[in-house]
């Protein structure tokens, strides 16, 4: 008997209940207390973004230009399975001990391990890298789903709501390299000598701000994310921080530890048992369901292509803004952290023209499948610039001009909303009832395949001997064609998705 046959004989889970909430400037009161939460975060993370690559191959391997390639490599990496203890921490949540203590014990976890970055040796360096990944597979896409549970399905604010979650997200990222970066080399080091212990320190402390803000003010969810019947009791609280130590820790250090091939081909194999999870929950709840897990999934192949070339900012693109673009301005030069701020200033620029946009062009709004593909062809389009200034604005210094890079962060910011605050609403719209924190977390495994494969490429791009002129260009034109490539793809295969999808918007 066919799914379409026995569909209506299913009755459909009821829709959990949305409290009561005070609304502010429009939007659910929490929405503003999960925005603080994630800007503290966010401050954590990408306030180490811009030292990272460097830290490495001058502390790790004396400065020399050979470091670059196994420097992008950790970094993508480390990426990647930040993103990829998603799925485990979307488990914890949905199963064992609830959104908000999944939440606060990330926390915990990641300001340990930004702390353990501000030691001198690789061995301690990495294991603070795998305590992080740890506490952010607890964190980051419970507090994600979490911006999901506060509206209905269908409520017309809920992109928006996403795109204002996302500009915490921002405003946490810009302000992050700017003060990490002035600590580093104004307060306890130099411009020649910059000491990168105190980068690490800055974002422990902005760690756990995040952690007390959450604490604080986790009241006004009023019951939402609180542990399920059976899963109050504080002892798994303490079993889920013995078994993150004990097992999680030692594993992602491992990870960080082999072959970066190696890596991805563990990464791939993972992606395939919650695709599959959430395949036979879609069949459970009927075709409808499963049609719209299909649709997802699809999706998601697309978005790590794009995440691939556009996580270029903490590896490649920093070795070339160090090395090929002209940063000086008479007797001042441009830090080039502050490259890093770019982005976020063009999100928080452009989000809310953008979530205008969306609105305006009301039954106009592209669908989400095309606009998952706007998103690869602007990002295709940054590549193409680079490719533009690497073959013909080389001055005799072997420097392309400051603006090249800089509009290369903005394009990619265009691309980047029209594909990351969508992707995060829709994986909400799209998942089975039961596993909303389990498809989040394929969100973010699908995000770390597309790191792993961004430090794979940036390795390329530098080379066994450090970046040049002709190994970027040739990187980044490959770059171009793929993008624009998918872009064009994901167009033509999109009124298939939508059908898929069953009218979800």
């Amino acid at each position: 008997m066919s799914a379409d046959a026995v569909e209506p004989k299913v009755a459909a889970p009821p829709p959990p209940a949305i409290p009561e909430f005070a609304q502010v400037m429009g939007h659910p009161r929490p929405l503003w207390m999960l925005f603080m939460s994630e800007f503290w975060e966010r401050f954590a993370f990408y306030g180490i973004r811009w030292a990272m690559v460097l830290y490495i191959v001058s502390q790790f391997h004396g400065g020399d230009a050979t470091g670059q390639k196994p420097a992008s490599e950790l970094y993508g990496a480390y990426l990647a399975l930040v993103y990829a203890g998603a799925i485990f921490g979307g488990y914890v949540a949905d199963k064992l001990i609830g959104f908000q203590r999944s939440i606060l014990l990330g926390a915990v976890f990641m300001a340990v391990g930004l702390f353990l970055l501000a030691t001198s040796t690789e061995t301690m360096f990495k294991l603070g890298l795998a305590t992080i990944i740890v506490g952010n597979g607890l964190f980051k896409p419970i507090i994600s789903t979490m911006v999901g549970k506060l509206y209905l399905q269908g409520d017309p604010r809920r992109d928006a709501g996403f795109t204002i979650f996302y500009m915490g997200i921002n405003i946490g990222a810009m302000i992050a390299p700017v003060i990490t970066g002035w600590l580093a080399r104004e307060i306890f080091g130099t411009n020649d000598d910059p000491h990168y212990h105190w980068v690490f320190i800055s974002a422990g402390i902005g760690m756990i701000v995040s952690l007390v803000w959450f604490w604080i003010g986790r009241s006004q969810l009023k019951g939402i994310g609180v542990p399920a019947p059976g899963q109050e009791g504080l002892g798994r609280i303490g079993l889920v921080a013995l078994l993150g130590a004990a097992i999680g820790i030692p594993l992602f250090y491992f990870l960080l530890t082999i072959d970066a091939n190696a890596l991805q081909a563990i990464l791939m194999a993972l992606f395939v048992v919650p695709a599959v999870m959430l395949v036979v929950e879609g069949f459970r709840e009927g075709k409808v369901a499963r049609d719209k897990v299909v649709a997802m999934l699809v999706i998601f192949v697309f978005n790590v292509l794009f995440w691939m070339f556009f996580e270029q900012a903490g590896s490649s693109f920093t070795f070339l803004a160090d090395q090929i673009v002209n940063r000086q301005f008479g007797d001042w030069t441009f830090p080039l952290e502050w490259f890093q701020s770019v982005n976020s200033i063009a999100i928080i620029t452009l989000a809310p023209i953008m979530a205008w946009l969306w609105v305006k062009l009301g039954k106009n709004n592209p669908s989400i499948p095309r606009k998952f593909g706007l998103g690869l062809i602007f990002n295709g389009l940054a590549f193409l610039l680079l490719m533009v200034a690497l073959s013909s604005m080389v001055n005799d210094a072997g420097k392309i001009p400051f603006w090249t890079l800089f509009m290369v962060y903005v394009i990619q910011s265009v691309g980047e909303l029209c594909l990351s605050p969508i992707g995060l609403s829709m994986t909400t719209k799209l998942a089975p009832v039961k596993l909303g924190g389990m498809a989040m977390g394929c969100w973010f495994l699908s995000i770390a395949i597309g790191n792993n494969l961004a430090g794979i490429f940036a390795g390329r791009v530098s080379g066994e001997g450090g970046m040049t002129v002709e190994s970027a260009h040739a990187g980044y034109t490959f770059g171009f064609y793929a993008l624009v490539g998918s872009g064009v793809l994901l167009f033509i295969v999109a009124p298939l998705v939508n059908r898929l999808m069953h009218g979800v918007k």
